[in-house]
């Protein structure tokens, strides 16, 4: 698989989105991206209790420990890449979580506007998770 190249939304050199727990549909810790990647895991959020309940619910269980795939499952405050989607979907439903644009690929803008992800995008001020 050719890897996209890692640029974010902003336009600079893609940032790690998280190593614990290691994310990415290359579990390389980043939100980088592919033609192979259909469901567009570019978006760096940082999980909440409301997003996680409302993914759960729309059939994406991303709090549950699978071990058998190495999964420990999500908790609030764990940043994960995120399917764009998804994103969209449920800052439609106005559950969606914060988002870190450094971290988050500029393959997002082909589903989710860049102004909707600024609305939702961590402070430089906010303590990281």
């Amino acid at each position: 698989m050719k890897q996209d190249q890692s640029i974010n939304v902003l336009g600079g050199a893609l940032a790690p989105c998280s190593l614990a727990p290691l994310t990415g549909f290359f579990r390389d810790g980043y939100c980088n991206t592919c033609s192979q990647d259909q469901g567009s895991h570019t978006v760096c959020a940082v999980m909440t209790a409301e997003f996680l309940a409302y993914s759960k619910y729309v059939g994406n269980d991303l709090s549950t420990a699978r071990p058998e795939f190495g999964f420990a499952g999500l908790k609030p405050g764990d940043q994960w890449c995120l399917c764009a989607g998804r994103f969209l979907q449920a800052a439609d439903e106005g559950c969606a979580p914060l988002v870190c644009l450094e971290a988050t690929h500029a393959r997002a803008l082909d589903i989710v506007p860049l102004s909707l992800l600024q609305n939702h995008a961590v402070k430089t001020s906010d303590p990281r998770p």
